[in-house]
């Protein structure tokens, strides 16, 4: 048995590939338009892993867009989606000045927690040995929930 994917209901496509692609790093698989259902299914994967993710379909995050509006609740029970991240420093502050907020800094130059645009937690952990702590990210609160 193996891991295959994560999926996360999604409101707007444009919007979430933008934090998730542009923003975190990650790259689209394969993508599946289902007319008959009415959803689009975008899968993404890892740089560093998106070549055994194009081959073997996993490991892989889903993004599921249905096509007819619909609100969808948090499910506090989900979680959150992990990322091990090369320098979590520099990708709090792109994420920043992109106007995401920092939910729980990286004060301890270890983890950090985000929100997607359709509020799914994000957690970011550097990979390694933690970063030296430093500021802005020792000295900022928590804000909201993760």
């Amino acid at each position: 048995m193996h891991f295959a994917h994560t999926m996360v209901r999604i409101r707007d496509i444009d919007k979430s590939l933008h934090f998730y692609c542009t923003l975190l790093g990650l790259k689209e698989t394969r993508r599946i338009e289902n007319e008959k259902g009415r959803f689009t299914l975008i899968f993404l994967a890892a740089p560093e892993q998106f070549a055994i993710a194009e081959e073997q379909r996993w490991p892989e995050i889903e993004l599921t867009y249905n096509w007819d509006p619909e609100e969808y609740g948090i499910g506090r029970a989900f979680g959150h989606l992990a990322f091990r991240v090369d320098d979590i420093h520099a990708l709090c502050s792109a994420l920043m000045n992109a106007g995401v907020t920092i939910h729980r800094p990286p004060r301890d130059g270890r983890m950090a927690f985000v929100r997607s645009p359709d509020d799914i937690s994000i957690e970011l952990i550097q990979k390694g040995e933690a970063l030296t702590p430093q500021e802005p990210w020792l000295s900022m609160p928590n804000t909201g929930w993760w």
